[in-house]
């Protein structure tokens, strides 16, 4: 699962895909509702490749973590209404997928953000099981394919 290219823009509140780069930033594209808007260097972007996730131990790559609710979903979205959710039983779901989150660290906030982000990425076929070796693996044996 590749989310180099999925984006988090400060201020915005939606996850974009990168659509193409410009002088000046970028043009993304709102996973919710496919509305295009651009972006400027001006503003706070980041990748979710970049996102971890506090543990007592270490940080766990937000990749791994969808992985893990992807698993424990098998493969479909999240039931229950996250936005309505009360704390308590985002922190449970929560705990049923990264058991050694850091409480401290890690806010009601954090969580239903990442609920929701998987639910967006899910809906566009976004989230699997493959690591980023096997991707590449994959797109040289096509390059292969079409030479």
């Amino acid at each position: 699962m590749d989310l180099s290219k999925i984006l988090v823009v400060s201020g915005k509140p939606d996850i974009y895909e990168l659509v193409s780069q410009t002088k000046n930033g970028a043009i993304v594209e709102s996973l919710a509702d496919k509305k295009r808007i651009p972006v400027f260097k001006s503003d706070r972007i980041s990748s979710l490749n970049e996102i971890s996730i506090f543990t007592t131990d270490k940080e766990k790559p937000l990749t791994e973590v969808m992985q893990d609710i992807f698993r424990k979903e098998e493969g479909k979205n999240i039931e229950f209404d996250i936005r309505k959710a009360a704390n308590a039983d985002l922190f449970a779901y929560f705990k049923e997928v990264l058991p050694n989150y850091d409480t401290e660290h890690v806010h009601a906030s954090d969580v239903k953000k990442v609920l929701l982000w998987y639910n967006l990425l899910n809906n566009n076929g976004m989230v699997d099981l493959k690591q980023p070796e096997d991707e590449k693996t994959e797109e040289g044996a096509e390059e292969k394919k079409e030479a």
